[in-house]
């Protein structure tokens, strides 16, 4: 039954696809098949049109050089999508088939999760895929790749150049907040099966899984490791710590399928956009995985889209609780339309909102426990103040963007989180009252100390003391009196 739903899940955003196809339809579909406003959406606007043309015609006449008329369309409508929002582009057929490659998981470079920028001088790391050169070699989420090979970024078309043969390498340049100046990392390439879920024991009892990203195949193998976990653990876990700290997302269906997987009822997810077939709601189906145990979600500022749907979903159903940072803050989702050519169009296309009816856009997900960095001399920064959605130029206004108290996530490698994560789930509140008693300690020693003066003190001065008038009184013999001469 959850593999029929997952199916489901998976082909509901494709009628897209035919509605792509059909924008230019013309005004004779009548009110009954659409409103005023879809109505008026359908039209070309011509006048623009003859715009474009003008200045299409004058490029080509009077630039400088002459210029390939497949070469300036690809810039134009690259250009039509470039000030939508940051998520929204278009793909040649090469990547096109680079980007359904890492949905089904296997393809040949350094796996990695970049970000073009819109200056197109670089490239930001969203983040590095586990166990893949680009983890191996020490690349981190919110590193720039400013250059490939020694050749910038901006005389590069889109990231080919980081795909190639098994075995062959490549040399990245890149910035890194907290180094003074761009350094060189030299990468081996390999076949990238990507695992997207993997497992252990943290203690007995306790378990631990891996989201790094979600594809195709994510479901069914939650679903594996869970069985595993539960069969070394004696048959039931007592809890699980959900790891989705740097999960970019993937496809919305995986998260959906997986947040189905732990829960027994509720709402998941609802998406709503401009048009119906934008609009869904996904609904958790009979049956718990983990027969009722605790969960813990571990989330950072590398955790976007898809694993925000999933941490809030949970969360929302009262679930789990989260653990760590604010998460990126991707609230929408994209929908990936094929064109008769080979290339496609990924598009924004609707907005997805949590269980209690949220919106997550630029704001992302707060933690129940918040968690700070490790502080390493080689690690990241304590904060990477921008790396957020909210950032992103040109991104969608959330709907509680700019709230009193915002500030970006941290990114959280390391085991320290984990340790976090499972003393939380076996005693809930214990992080905070730990952080509270270090913050009171902490506190005291700052706290300045009574002064004590030491100045040396004043000293008196004996003056002698006002002696009573001498009164006559008999004297000793042996003391000679004066007398008058």
């Amino acid at each position: 039954m959850r593999v029929a739903r997952s199916a489901t899940l998976l082909l509901a955003l494709l009628p897209a696809v035919s509605w792509a196809q059909q924008t230019t339809e013309a005004p004779g579909r009548g009110p009954d098949a659409a409103g005023t406003e879809e109505a008026a959406t359908s039209r070309v606007p011509l006048e623009e049109i003859r715009r474009y043309v003008a200045v299409y015609n004058a490029v080509r006449a009077a630039y400088v050089d002459p210029v390939d008329d497949k070469k300036l369309m690809q810039s134009a409508i690259r250009g039509l999508l470039l000030d939508l929002d940051p998520h929204s582009t278009y793909f040649d057929k090469e990547d096109a088939e680079a980007f359904d490659e890492q949905a089904t998981g296997a393809y040949d470079g350094i796996g990695v999760e970049l970000q073009q920028q819109p200056d197109n001088s670089s490239l930001k790391v969203i983040s590095p895929i586990d166990d893949t050169p680009a983890a191996k070699a020490g690349i981190r989420a919110g590193d720039l790749i400013i250059a490939i090979d020694g050749k910038p970024i901006s005389a590069i078309e889109a990231t080919e150049p980081l795909r190639g043969k098994a075995g062959s390498k490549v040399v990245l340049t890149l910035v890194r907040e907290g180094k003074p100046k761009p350094f060189d990392v030299s990468v081996t390439r390999q076949t990238i099966r990507v695992t997207s879920v993997r497992s252990r024991m943290l203690e007995p009892g306790y378990g631990y899984i891996r989201l790094s990203t979600f594809q195709a195949d994510t479901g069914a193998d939650f679903q594996k490791q869970v069985a595993q976990l539960q069969q070394q653990a004696g048959g039931k876990l007592k809890g699980v710590v959900l790891d989705l700290r740097s999960n970019p997302g993937g496809l919305l269906t995986a998260a959906v399928q997986v947040a189905d997987d732990l829960l027994d009822k509720g709402n998941i997810v609802s998406t709503r956009g401009r048009i119906s077939i934008s609009d869904a709601r996904f609904d958790a189906t009979p049956g718990d995985l983990l027969k009722g145990a605790p969960v813990v979600v571990l989330a950072d500022a590398g955790s976007a889209s898809a694993s925000e749907v999933l941490a809030g979903a949970l969360r929302d159903n009262g679930r789990a609780r989260v653990v760590g940072s604010r998460t990126f803050g991707k609230g929408s989702v994209q929908t990936v339309l094929p064109l008769d050519n080979g290339d496609s169009v990924k598009l924004t296309t609707a907005r997805y909102f949590t269980p209690s009816g949220k919106s997550i856009q630029a704001t992302g997900i707060v933690p129940d426990v918040v968690l700070q960095p490790e502080k390493r001399d080689d690690d990241l920064p304590a904060s990477l103040a921008d790396y957020s959605e909210a950032t992103l130029p040109g991104h969608l206004r959330g709907d509680d963007e700019g709230g009193d108290g915002y500030k970006a996530g941290d990114v959280l490698p390391g085991d320290g989180p984990i340790n976090d994560a499972l003393a939380e789930l076996k005693q809930p509140g214990s992080v905070v009252a730990r952080q509270k008693a270090e913050a009171a300690k902490a506190a005291a020693q700052k706290k300045p100390e009574a002064k004590v003066d030491t100045k040396p003190e004043a000293k008196l001065e004996s003056k002698p003391e006002a002696k009573p008038e001498a009164k006559p009184e008999a004297k000793p013999a042996d003391v000679p009196v004066p007398t008058k001469p």
